[in-house]
C-alpha cells in the first residue's frame, strides 16, 4: 500500500463540500506522486486526459466514485477501510452546498468563492468602495445591490441579498473565522439608502469591532489606498493542511480566483502594506462614532 506523507486519511476535513474537494484533490495528487505515477497514466486509468486528472486534484470537479477507485487501485492503495474512508469523504464532497440552491443565476466563479468563504480560517480583506458584505445590515445590503444592478427586477435584488445574509451566518458560530478587514475612509463616509439605513449600518460597525474575531482598519483618503491595492481583494486561510490560502479578486461582471504561490505573496504584501497605513484598530469604534455623528 502506499503512504500519504505527512496528510493522514482517516477523519473528515471540516467545511462544505467546495473546501473537502479540495482536501480529497490534494490527498489524491500526494498519493499519486508517491506512487509514482503521471498525470497522464493516471487519466487513462479513468479513460479522461491529464487536465482531468488535475482538475480533480485541484479539487475543480466532483469526483466518480468508480474513477476514484480506479485510481486507488492505480495507487497501490489497497486497505479496504482506508478506501472506504476516501469514498466517504468523496461522497460528502460531491453534496450540494445551500448556495447551489441559486444555481438558476449564481455564477460558477461565485459559487465557488462562497463555498471556499464559508470554511475559512481567517477571511482578510480590503474594500474601497463598500462596507464589506460579510458585515452589511439588510437594508444597506439591498441599497448596494440596487446600485450595482440598476436594471434587475426586485425579486432578483432579494435574492441577491438573501445569499448576502445568508453568507453572513458564518460568524454565528460557535468557533467563527477571524474577519479582518481594511475599509477606505470614503467607503465609510459615503452613504447607500437614507439616513436611517445609513445610521443603522454604522452602528452595526461599532457592534462587530466589540467582537474578539473582527478587526476593521479605517485607510485615510489621503493615505493613496488605491495606488497601494487597486480594487478590492480577499485572502481565505483554511484549518486544513492540504488546502493553500486563495485569493478572491472581484471584477464589474466576473471574479477570479488565484491560489499560486507568486499571487498570494503579492496579495498577502499588499493587505500589510494597507495595514500599516490605515488607522489601528483601536482607533476604529471612536472614528465610526464621528462618522455616526456627522450622519
Amino acid at each position: 500500500m502506499t503512504e500519504i506523507p505527512d496528510i493522514p486519511v482517516i477523519g473528515m476535513a471540516s467545511g462544505g463540500p467546495t473546501i473537502l474537494r479540495m482536501v480529497l484533490g490534494a490527498r489524491l495528487r500526494r498519493l499519486r506522486e508517491a506512487s509514482g505515477v503521471s498525470r497522464e497514466d493516471a487519466g487513462a486509468a479513468i479513460r479522461a486526459s491529464d487536465s482531468k486528472i488535475s482538475r480533480l486534484e485541484l479539487g475543480r470537479v466532483p469526483f466518480r466514485e468508480r474513477d476514484l477507485e480506479d485510481l486507488l487501485t492505480l495507487y497501490r492503495f489497497t486497505d479496504r477501510a482506508e478506501r472506504e474512508e476516501f469514498l466517504a469523504l468523496a461522497r460528502q464532497a460531491n453534496a450540494s452546498g445551500w448556495w447551489q440552491r441559486d444555481s438558476d443565476w449564481l455564477p460558477r466563479w461565485l459559487g465557488t468563492f462562497v463555498g471556499l468563504e464559508q470554511a475559512a480560517q481567517l477571511i482578510r480583506g480590503y474594500e474601497p468602495r463598500f462596507v464589506p458584505g460579510l458585515l452589511q445590515t439588510p437594508e444597506y445590503a439591498r441599497a448596494v445591490l440596487r446600485f450595482l444592478h440598476p436594471d434587475e427586477p426586485d425579486e432578483m435584488i432579494e435574492r441577491r441579498a438573501t445569499l448576502r445574509l445568508r453568507r453572513q451566518e458564518i460568524l454565528d458560530r460557535r468557533q467563527p473565522p477571524s474577519v479582518w478587514y481594511v475599509v477606505t475612509e470614503s467607503a465609510l463616509r459615503f452613504p447607500f439608502g437614507d439616513t436611517e439605513i445609513w445610521q443603522a449600518q454604522l452602528e452595526c460597525l461599532v457592534d462587530a469591532v466589540a467582537e474578539s474575531n473582527v478587526t476593521i482598519q479605517i485607510l485615510p483618503d489621503d493615505a493613496g489606498g488605491s495606488a497601494i491595492a487597486g480594487g478590492p481583494f480577499t485572502v481565505l486561510r483554511f484549518v486544513e493542511p492540504e488546502v493553500t490560502d486563495v485569493v478572491f479578486v472581484p471584477q464589474l461582471t466576473n471574479g477570479a480566483l488565484l491560489d499560486k504561490r507568486a499571487d498570494l505573496d503579492a496579495y498577502l504584501a499588499v493587505a500589510s502594506r494597507l495595514s500599516v497605513a490605515a488607522a489601528s484598530h483601536e482607533r476604529t469604534p471612536l472614528m465610526l462614532s464621528d462618522y455616526l455623528a456627522k450622519s
